[in-house]
């Protein structure tokens, strides 16, 4: 069955020359050769401002960048959100731009009994990170504690679910064939829409 995937890549580099970049050329080849229709967004090529107080985040300007992304999320089967893991968590970069995007009545509603409405569920998302250490060390010693906060806090929230996750660790000092092998795993990725 043909899915929706949006692609959102989160390094702020725009040089397109990261694992991050590959490992989304090798998703996106292996989805579009499998018939899913595949769109992207490079968080590195958008201007938007940050949301610097609770007014701008309820009430706030969308600015013509978030409008688009949140039309092609709400428009989604699945997302995939991938970004190298700097200091500990997601360049601040991606972190403004997913507070843009996942604002009220987008992708949640309050309640007038304190709960919220889940506005974006009936999706799935796939989170890849890249990271220096090993990922088994911030699995398991860091607790992937940025990973789970994006798990939980955002996609969760907006009732995003299932949400997996790819973790590519040492990736400064990997070679050809361990390489090879991660974009053959992104690409059955793809392919499956998942």
């Amino acid at each position: 069955m043909s899915r929706r995937i949006t692609l959102i890549q989160g390094h702020p580099d725009p040089s397109r020359t990261h694992l991050c970049h590959a490992l989304e050329d090798a998703y996106r080849a292996g989805a579009e050769s499998a018939g899913h229709e595949v769109r992207a967004i490079e968080v590195a090529s958008l201007t938007f401002p940050m949301i610097r107080n609770k007014e701008d985040f309820e009430h706030g300007e969308r600015p013509a960048v978030v409008r688009e992304a949140q039309s092609m999320i709400r428009t989604s089967d699945h997302l995939v959100i991938l970004y190298p893991l700097w200091l500990g968590t997601m360049p601040a970069l991606l972190k403004a731009y997913l507070e843009q995007v996942f604002r009220y009545d987008f992708a949640f509603e309050p309640l007038p009994n304190g709960r919220f409405k889940r506005l974006l569920e009936g999706r799935s998302a796939r989170v890849v990170v890249t990271m220096g250490m090993p990922a088994l060390a911030y699995r398991l010693y860091f607790g992937a504690h940025s990973l789970k906060s994006l798990e939980r806090n955002v996609l969760k929230f907006a009732g995003i679910s299932p949400v997996r996750e790819s973790l590519f660790g040492m990736v400064e000092n990997v070679d050809d064939e361990r390489r090879r092998r991660w974009l053959e795993q992104m690409e059955r990725l793809g392919r499956k829409g998942i």
